[in-house]
């Protein structure tokens, strides 16, 4: 009986701390976020992205401390846990682990911008312009892009990256579909972090992104987690 009663109430402890962990943190569209950033006089604003995406363009006074660095830990014990802190990253799975690791270092509110800086910008928010604004873009240009598309009746895109989880997994069937659909459909894929301009010039705001061109022409958009199966059919649809 007293085992039991023991183990009651370790449960009941488990599930308080449990949901104490979730009060303390919002996910926030970019609207939502813009507008309670602006209302909060105290805010601690967190860039958790790398020092070059940083470079690209970020939010205005965002303090930048990458995620992915062993010294998160240790750089976020020079914020204040009583302040609220508004976190962001590209796409939004970065923010997240962020905000799961101040929650458990103490910080009271979080809130974690959805969608990322990808969503950010796509909502026409302002930003603080990248270093070289006004350099020439990196990656494929636009034009390239059209040429390329329109060179086979039949194309399919896929905008990924290296730390998209999802893209990850995604990627080696994009390269088996690449070789099997040769002379019915061209498959390609893109890396987003070397064609940030391309992205956005085609409102790419969530990665992995997957564009269908039929003639030169964009039919549809798909994105997140896609199972091989499902990409066979949506090309031969298309065929």
């Amino acid at each position: 009986m007293k085992a039991a009663r023991a183990l009651l109430i370790l449960l009941c402890l488990a599930t308080i701390s449990c949901q104490s962990q979730n009060q303390s943190q919002d996910q926030l569209n970019a609207k939502e976020f813009e507008e309670k950033l602006a209302s909060t006089p105290d805010a601690q604003l967190l860039d958790v992205r790398t020092p070059a995406e940083y470079q690209d363009g970020h939010l205005h006074q965002a303090l930048n401390v990458d995620y992915k660095n062993e010294a998160f830990t240790d750089q976020i014990k020079a914020l204040d846990k009583d302040k609220p802190v508004f976190v962001y990253c590209l796409a939004g799975s970065r923010s997240a682990g962020a905000a799961k690791i101040l929650s458990e270092n103490g910080f009271k509110k979080i809130y974690d911008l959805k969608g990322g800086y990808l969503k950010w910008t796509s909502a026409g928010n302002p930003i603080d312009e990248p270093a070289q604004a006004g350099a020439k873009p990196k990656g494929m240009s636009a034009d390239d892009f059209q040429q390329m598309v329109q060179a086979e009746p039949v194309v399919m895109i896929d905008f990924n990256a290296p730390w998209c989880a999802p893209c990850v997994k995604m990627l080696p069937i994009i390269h088996q579909l690449e070789k099997e659909y040769a002379g019915k459909a061209k498959v390609v894929a893109i890396n987003y972090d070397e064609n940030k301009s391309l992205a956005k010039d085609l409102g790419i705001d969530e990665i992995p992104a997957f564009l269908m061109y039929k003639n030169g022409k964009l039919v549809e958009r798909k994105n997140g987690l896609i199972e091989e199966k499902e990409f066979r059919t949506w090309l031969d649809a298309q065929l």
